[in-house]
């Protein structure tokens, strides 16, 4: 028996019109497909870079290295405090614009303008070409032509979006009902952050499989509790109190009992003494009104978190205690990709503060690992294609709903590309 309301269909799965038969998964270890994954989803949907907060001032900059997309990129807030996005690239002989000690990295930073390393040819922060080391060597030069490349940037509650397809829908179109149940969420008050990045053997879809289910958490993440509590949870098992989709995007809404326990004796120690843990800080600090449209929605008094799923690699959850995080999945091949994490709090006005903010990102960090740590065995074993097709429950309606979307993306572009060379 349920122990949170399921539709009137009986099942998530089959209210949201999603096929119940065993899934396959050879669209996460076929390096056909994710090539056509790079062209039909990476180059062709909104995708999450970074925060307003990485560029406080005119001048201020970063790049983000987009294998997916075989790009570079350079972000940069101009003069007038217009957020732009570039190709990293030098218009003269293709030489990457912007890195330090080595082209790969990523690197961040403010100037008045950009220079190459290879000639010196220089672009202001618009992106036009100001200076050409012996112009009058050229043939006919024209500056105005050669400025840097651009790509279309949007930005929706200080996330910073870029789209590689000038005729996609505006941002906000594409994000749809979920960020418009976000839109006055106070997502500028929590500036204090804390990064994880780690290199992840598996396709990038396998990751967010493990955060769109939690089906796992009472066997995975056992060490975790004391053990009585431990026992309970695996003897109860888990259910979100809802699932939800929209288009592409995808929404767990789940409880929260750990913050606070109802039973102290439920934590570790050092979770009772910093009132602190894995569900962020027990005592929520004071960030104004809260958009309650966009969460919680089924109105549950357990409700502790919603998990967002924008497609295609952009998560964002949003916690009780007034905190979020975000995680990013870039895929580097079709059985790699480069997993990011990070963790906004309300800056802290003491050390008690810090240390509460500093319990929960360590102890989201064990976490984070012993979900990674399953994943290589997962790609591996995939990967013999000894078993093809794989049963999923109802809790893990989301993984169903993103690998069915992925698939839809990539057939719709190969439709297209046929239509377009008949």
């Amino acid at each position: 028996m349920a122990h949170f309301p399921k539709p009137a269909e009986g099942s998530w799965t089959e209210h949201f019109k999603i096929d119940t038969s065993p899934t396959s998964y050879e669209d996460s270890i076929s390096p056909e497909h994710y090539e056509a994954e790079r062209e039909a989803i990476f180059k062709k949907t909104w995708l999450n870079i970074g925060r307003v907060e990485q560029l406080p001032k005119g001048g201020s900059y970063f790049t983000k290295e987009l294998s997916a997309a075989k790009t570079s990129v350079i972000v940069v807030r101009g003069k007038d405090n217009e957020i732009r996005s570039f190709h990293n690239i030098c218009r003269h002989r293709g030489n990457k614009l912007v890195w330090n000690d080595f082209p790969r990295e990523e690197v961040s930073g403010s100037c008045r303008q950009f220079t190459c390393k290879y000639h010196g040819w220089r672009y202001d922060l618009d992106g036009e070409l100001t200076f050409v080391q012996q112009e009058g060597e050229f043939f006919d030069l024209d500056k105005q032509n050669f400025g840097l490349a651009p790509i279309r940037t949007e930005v929706w509650e200080g996330f910073v979006f870029i789209n590689f397809d000038n005729d996609a829908a505006p941002l906000k179109e594409y994000l749809g009902a979920y960020a418009k149940g976000l839109d006055t969420y106070p997502f500028g008050k929590m500036t204090e952050v804390y990064k994880y990045r780690a290199e992840i053997g598996a396709n990038w879809k396998l990751f967010i499989d493990a955060f769109m289910e939690f089906y796992h958490a009472p066997i995975l993440h056992q060490k975790q509790a004391v053990d009585d509590e431990s026992r309970k949870l695996r003897e109860v098992g888990y259910e979100a109190l809802s699932y939800g989709v929209d288009g592409p995007h995808a929404l767990v809404s789940s409880w929260g009992g750990m913050a606070p326990p109802k039973d102290e004796s439920m934590v570790k120690p050092i979770e009772r003494l910093l009132r602190s843990g894995l569900f962020g800080l027990w005592d929520a600090p004071d960030v104004g009104p809260i958009p309650e449209a966009g969460l919680n929605p089924t109105r549950h008094k357990a409700w502790g978190e919603d998990s967002f799923l924008f497609f295609p690699n952009f998560m964002l959850l949003v916690w009780k205690p007034n905190w979020y995080l975000t995680y990013h999945y870039w895929p580097t091949s079709y059985n790699t990709h480069t997993f990011e994490c990070s963790l906004y709090f309300v800056p802290p006005t003491n050390a008690y503060e810090r240390l509460q903010h500093e319990l929960a990102a360590v102890t989201f960090k064990e976490y984070a690992l012993q979900d990674a740590n399953t994943l290589e065995a997962t790609q591996t074993m995939l990967e013999s294609r000894a078993v093809t097709e794989f049963p999923l429950n109802d809790q893990e309606v989301a993984l169903r709903h993103l690998h069915t979307t992925a698939r839809a993306y990539v057939a719709d572009h190969k439709a297209e590309k046929d239509q377009a060379s008949a």
